[in-house]
């Protein structure tokens, strides 16, 4: 643990302690950064000490922590959940292009700091602060520029962040990036065929053979959470995760240990989704529940059958979304196809300070035009979704809902 201070004849000094594991804070005192936003499973202190416990997030995955705790006085400003990086792996805001252009250049690119939350590309608070205060975001992302400075990396990226926060980074000098992901909208349905109702005939048509086709093989579905989670149920969800993981990316990202960890410290917030048949089980997709919001994230299989990732993974969201009164399904990046499925184009949001002038400049240019290409690209998407022409999708977007089931 190290401090940084501004100026220490400051009456209202602050200090940013860096943190290089996440036991060197209180968990309470963490989360009670988190807790003036929507609950959020991924910022929560147990989540990123699962990570880390795991060694799934570590220096030696390319994952240093290297958390910010900024105080004043002996008060607890906020936190920022930060990781030094040697590589550019399970981000999904993708900058590999960058690296080579600038070591090509001449430059050296990594390391680089990582505001995220590891392998999870879901929105959710970055600058976590106790207050609602611009001042106090404010000053951690000043921090962030103070570290990076000092330990001399190329760059500080913050990804997946509201886009308040994107706003705020923008004004601070971080370049401003634009990318879209694919979320379901609860409008207050009782079912899926009602959901289904909002579709266009042929387009509904097309969702119910799906559904039909996908369990045709004698395939059953089950829901799986809290206490019903055991680990024969994460040894048969590792093995279709390894499998899937090893073809997507080489290696995965995620050791058995994480599994086994989050199923003991926040199995409530966790919902598998688990395909059978034959009494064995051939598919899953875990997912986490916050406040108002179901969180797809991994998939794997150990049999194909047509349709069943889109059951498993989109279908089954949306039947346990509306079944608890959850507002929205983030079904993870990237998947045009999930427009088809009644999943709808959203904005995604990241920030970035780049040290070396010359390559900001060429950088920036690029993100200009990128933010049009990705404006234009999701102004097309909802102009050909498969609802009904008479659907409000502004409307559908802010209806409010009463989860039945909150994360204890």
């Amino acid at each position: 643990m190290s401090n940084i201070e501004s100026d220490p004849h400051d009456e209202n000094r602050t200090t940013a302690r860096i943190l290089h594991s996440i036991d060197e804070i209180d968990a309470a005192d963490w989360d009670s950064c988190a807790a003036r936003y929507t609950y959020n499973p991924f910022v929560t202190h147990k989540f990123l000490n699962a990570l880390e416990a795991s060694s799934s997030a570590c220096a030696r995955t390319g994952w240093q922590p290297f958390h910010i705790a900024l105080e004043q006085e002996d008060m607890l400003l906020g936190v920022v959940p930060m990781y030094l990086k040697n590589h550019s792996q399970g981000e999904y805001v993708f900058d590999y292009g960058w690296a080579d252009a600038l070591q090509r250049a001449g430059g050296t690119y990594y390391p680089k700091m990582q505001v995220s939350i590891p392998f999870t590309p879901a929105t959710g608070p970055r600058l976590l602060t106790r207050e609602n205060k611009p001042a106090h975001s404010e000053l951690m992302l000043s921090a962030c520029m103070q570290i990076a400075r000092q330990i001399d990396v190329s760059s500080i990226h913050i990804t997946f962040m509201p886009e308040d926060e994107w706003q705020q980074a923008g004004q601070l000098g971080f370049l401003q990036r634009m990318d879209q992901q694919f979320h379901w909208h609860n409008g207050g349905y009782t079912c899926f065929d009602d959901f289904l109702t909002e579709f266009a005939s042929k387009k509904r048509k097309n969702v119910r053979r799906e559904r039909r086709e996908a369990l045709a093989n004698g395939i059953d579905i089950e829901w799986l959470t809290g206490a019903d989670l055991t680990e024969a149920h994460w040894d048969a969800f590792f093995s279709f995760y390894v499998d899937t993981g090893s073809r997507k990316w080489g290696s995965p990202y995620l050791t058995r240990e994480f599994f086994s960890h989050i199923s003991q410290v926040m199995a409530d917030d966790v919902l598998l989704i688990m395909a059978k048949r034959n009494h064995r089980y051939i598919a899953g997709a875990i997912n986490f529940i916050g406040g108002d919001t179901l969180f797809g994230r991994n998939w794997g299989c150990i049999e194909d059958h047509r349709f069943l990732h889109f059951e498993v993974c989109y279908y089954q969201a949306i039947d346990f979304a509306i079944t608890h009164g959850l507002k929205k399904v983030e079904a993870g990046a990237q998947g045009a196809h999930k427009v088809a499925r009644g999943y709808l184009p959203q904005a995604t949001y990241s920030a970035h300070w780049i040290a070396e002038p010359r390559f900001r400049d060429a950088v920036a240019r690029f993100l200009d035009e990128e933010r049009s290409y990705v404006s234009q690209d999701i102004a097309h998407v909802e102009a050909h979704t498969p609802f009904k022409a008479s659907t409000d999708l502004d409307k559908l977007r802010t209806v409010q809902l009463s989860p039945t089931k909150k994360p204890k």
